[in-house]
């Protein structure tokens, strides 16, 4: 009937028009028009996260894991509050988040008249995380809004976008926009290098003997022309999020062995005549603030200028898409490259060796990353959150095949894998799933457990559970003389919390069993927890840098 179009229903057909088959929300006063409109048109599936906060990480893992736009719904004013950190999240992983929420009726927004929800400048607050924020300020805006917003979450760099929908904007009547009929986001081309960059960046990498790749997140989709790259004898290293654009097996690429605080790695760069960082922030986190001393010969590929500078220098720039420059630079390179040839058996062994000597310091842990790559299957997600585990074996040497296979918090924040692995779990069509969180960040969002449970996702999460912080025990035993303040934690029994929520249990407290017990895991179909109890398999070692000894 004309007039039962409205601008709730836009908003769900719109994201069923750009693909969009799942998105994660909370249900709320300012938001039930554009549910509703879901509800109705049974398009997409809706997940009932327990919190905005866990909502917001579960499209962020969605994205991840599909590539895709990652969608979630949120509440007004507490309720957005309450979805920043999961904003931040993702805009430390580039993840392309939309973000819905609602607002109070026009007439009264931004008045501190004190009706529901309302807070002072709400899109001030969603723009500090966000790459960028919209209000739909009237109704026949909505489709312009909406499509601008998805754009910009999807445009490199990616990023979250939030969009506040006034309340009585979503209830208001309008003529369905003819538009969404085979509807396309205008997504702009990749970003071509001049020509001219391009010559001038082949001309640099023929001078060198002994190259290396340093790729970040901003190549993933350049892994085909790296790999071939690394066939012509250049090395490779990439940031821990940037893994698995090339196949972590393949004998030139270290993975996420990056050098912080092993000499052997370190001590190798010194003899590369060019490290070519390709789509990647060279982050504080990953080189003791910048203390890793790389090779001094940088050249820089980024589809952000502002990158050029930004963390170390570099001696040239090229301004493009990662996947065009590779491309671009293979076709000058072809049959004139002349590496040293004794520099790839020396990388071939450098690999090696720096993998055997990286899992000697992990006590009763050296195995485990092999224990578990024996059992997942090569296509598995693998997502962690952030414990002692995932800052040794878990970022470094554990193998991945595929960037979607990779789901972290990159800004460090605990607390914060298991809805990323709930919303990777939603994408992977088939796909194992595997979280491993500790006890401290498990317990810190425990409620979104029951997520999992409803939605009868097929997820492993395994908890290290060491009845504390560890990571923070090893800060104060390095920086404060030992004193463990506030660290040690008390939690429920594992077993009877997953008999409370009805999904299977497993425990390790033989290290040697890790992978035999995740592999019976594995043969679950929906939810199932898996404790690792690491005071019976052994305290976790002092790693980098809380294993280096005071000189003199």
């Amino acid at each position: 009937m004309a007039g039962d179009y409205t601008v709730g229903d836009l908003v769900a057909e719109f994201l069923a028009a750009c693909g969009v088959q799942t998105v994660f929300g909370i249900a709320s006063v300012h938001n039930i028009p554009m549910l509703d409109g879901i509800g109705r048109r049974n398009a997409i599936r809706y997940m009932m996260a327990r919190g905005e906060m866990g909502g917001v990480h579960m499209a962020d893992g969605y994205a991840r894991a599909s590539g895709h736009l990652g969608v979630f719904f949120s509440s007004t004013g507490p309720g957005a509050a309450n979805a920043v950190g999961g904003m931040v999240e993702a805009q430390f992983a580039g993840s392309p988040v939309l973000h819905i929420t609602g607002q109070t009726a026009t007439r009264f927004v931004d008045k501190g008249m004190g009706t529901v929800h309302d807070v002072p400048d709400q899109l001030a607050m969603l723009g500090a995380v966000s790459k960028s924020v919209y209000r739909i300020r009237q109704a026949n805006q909505a489709l312009g809004v909406l499509t601008r917003a998805a754009v910009d979450a999807l445009t490199p760099p990616r990023g979250p976008v939030s969009v506040e929908v006034p309340i009585d904007i979503q209830r208001t009547a309008i003529e369905r926009p003819a538009l969404l009929d085979n509807f396309t986001l205008p997504l702009p081309p990749p970003l071509p290098p001049s020509e001219a960059e391009l010559d001038e960046l082949a001309a640099r990498v023929l001078a060198a003997k002994r190259p290396m790749l340093w790729l970040g997140t901003g190549a993933h989709h350049a892994g085909g022309a790296a790999a071939r790259l690394l066939d012509l004898g250049f090395g490779m290293v990439s940031s821990w999020k940037g893994r698995g654009s090339v196949s972590e097996d393949h004998p030139m690429n270290l993975a996420g062995l990056h050098g912080n605080g092993m000499k052997s790695v370190t001590d190798f760069y010194q003899t590369v005549d060019l490290l070519l960082v390709v789509g990647a922030r060279v982050r504080g986190h990953e080189t003791g603030d910048f203390s890793l001393k790389l090779p001094t010969n940088i050249i820089q590929v980024d589809i952000d200028p502002m990158a050029n500078g930004r963390t170390y220098a570099s001696k040239y720039f090229v301004t493009g898409d990662s996947k065009l420059v590779l491309d671009g630079l293979l076709k000058r390179l072809a049959g004139k490259q002349h590496i040293d040839p004794a520099y790839p058996a020396q990388f071939r062994k450098l690999k090696v060796d720096a993998q055997a000597e990286f899992k000697a310091t992990l006590g009763p842990y050296g195995d485990f990353a092999d224990q578990l790559r024996k059992v997942l299957p090569r296509d598995a997600i693998w997502v962690r959150d952030i414990t002692q585990n995932n800052t040794t074996w878990g970022n470094r040497v554990f193998p991945l095949y595929d960037p979607t296979s990779n789901i972290y918090p990159v800004g460090a924040g605990i607390g914060q894998g298991m809805q990323l692995g709930i919303g990777a779990a939603a994408a992977a069509k088939g796909r194992r799933t595997i979280a491993m969180v500790g006890d401290g960040g498990f317990f810190l969002n425990v409620g979104e457990l029951w997520t999992a449970v409803q939605e009868k996702l097929d997820i492993v999460i395994v908890v290290m559970n060491d009845k504390g912080y560890g990571v923070i025990k090893r800060i104060q035993d390095s920086l404060q003389g030992g004193r463990r303040f506030f660290a040690d934690l008390q939690g429920p029994d594992l077993g009877q919390l997953a008999g409370i929520a009805g999904i299977p249990f497993f425990k390790v407290t033989n290290g040697d069993k890790f992978g035999e017990t995740v592999a019976a895991a594995l043969e679950v179909h929906g939810p199932c927890l898996v404790e690792v109890d690491m005071t019976s398999v052994g305290e976790f070692p002092p790693y980098y840098p809380f294993n280096i000894r005071p000189q003199g």
